[in-house]
């Protein structure tokens, strides 16, 4: 049998499971079909809809009064989305677009939406957790907007939870280690992999780094999503990467072309390679930026110290990259005091002092009983 895929036709499952059908040519209108595919009550509704003149819709035009179409254009025209960086921007845009598409909620009224509204439209992506979170929040984003600019007075999303996520994998060092003997040091790859590891940088930010973002000091990044300014020190590792590789006048990364990578473009890269290197499913590439703040934590370094380098915003999210260094510490601390060890325990005091800036790092001293500071910092004891 002989298919026929038809121009401007868009399909969709509502939410009572019934699949319809849409012609809809560019962001023009969306007309209706009836009837299955094939049958002629649809092919008399899809010629009629084919052979009228595409009206100039824009988005502009898109939607009744007090309608998701309305609301979703408001919100792309207001500061709060145009102050978003450009790539936010367009994954803000795909998933609302994509929601309003898909679950047919354009014409309706936003404040007609219903808390079981948003639980039925979030539990039918039960199998997508990462997906369902994203558009909980969207549409939580959404409705505030609403509330602010007086559409609706109450919030149908409050209380619903977020589906539980799988985090990505930090990398351990045997890992690391696998990487680096796979790449040696002169080549692309390893170039790519030291940025990613030793300054703590999102994939996105690591493309634009250039050349002339490189000082004695270090490397500035002006982070895409956070537009956080860093000035990231060069580690002596990446110190001598960088030396031994050639000099241009654009990124300090390029593909086989002499061009700037892209991101989708880097992430292809990098995922290649570290399969090539023979590394789990399990080792992505923001995997490195945890295994980055992990390492950051293992040697002592406060919250603070740590978010100045990764350029987190809250230092819950630090916390949440750093909680296994932070276990494993606090685990052999806890040993240490049970057994006894003569030796102190090197730990610093990330539990207590987590959030805040002036922590004073400590030792456990098992013939004392107690913590004592660490004397080669020159620290006077605490009272």
């Amino acid at each position: 049998m002989t298919s026929v895929k038809l121009k401007h036709l868009d399909r969709f499952v509502d939410r009572h499971g019934k699949v319809r059908y849409y012609f809809r040519r560019g962001k023009g209108p969306r007309i209706a079909l009836p009837g299955e595919p094939g049958s002629l009550e649809f092919i008399a509704a899809y010629q009629k809809a084919l052979d009228e003149a595409p009206a100039k819709v824009g988005l502009a035009d898109r939607g009744g009064k007090g309608t998701f179409d309305q609301l979703t254009r408001d919100y792309f025209a207001s500061p709060d989305f145009l102050r978003l960086a450009p790539q936010t921007q367009a994954q803000y845009r795909g998933i609302i677009e994509r929601f309003v598409i898909n679950d047919a909620v354009g014409h309706r009224q936003v404040h007609e939406m219903t808390r079981q509204h948003v639980q039925a439209i979030i539990a039918r992506r039960a199998n997508t957790p990462g997906a369902a979170n994203n558009l909980l929040k969207k549409i939580r984003i959404l409705i505030h907007f609403a509330i602010d600019n007086g559409w609706r007075k109450d919030d149908p999303t409050v209380r619903i939870k977020r589906f539980a996520e799988g985090e990505h994998h930090t990398w351990t060092d045997g890992e690391i280690a696998k990487y680096e003997r796979r790449w040696a040091i002169g080549s692309r790859e390893r170039l790519a992999f030291a940025l990613l590891l030793y300054t703590g940088q999102r994939a996105s930010d690591v493309t634009k780094m250039a050349w002339s973002d490189v000082s004695d000091d270090g490397i500035w990044v002006v982070q895409r999503k956070t537009k956080a300014k860093l000035l990231v020190p060069l580690h002596p590792e990446l110190r001598s990467i960088l030396a031994i590789t050639p000099k241009t006048d654009s990124t300090i990364l390029q593909t086989s072309f002499s061009k700037p990578f892209s991101t989708d473009g880097f992430s292809n890269f990098m995922a290649d390679k570290i399969s090539t290197a023979g590394l789990p499913d399990r080792c992505v590439t923001h995997g490195l930026r945890k295994a980055a703040a992990r390492r950051l934590a293992e040697a002592g370094c406060s919250a603070n110290e740590i978010a100045s380098i990764t350029g987190h915003a809250t230092l819950d999210e630090v916390a949440r990259y750093t909680k296994a260094a932070e276990q494993k510490k606090l685990a052999r601390a806890a040993i240490g005091r049970l057994s006894g060890t003569p030796d102190a325990i090197q730990f610093p005091n990330l539990s207590p002092g987590l959030g805040n800036g002036d922590e004073i790092p400590s030792v456990f001293n098992a013939n004392l009983g107690d913590w004592r500071p660490r004397q080669d910092l020159n620290l006077r004891p605490s009272d």
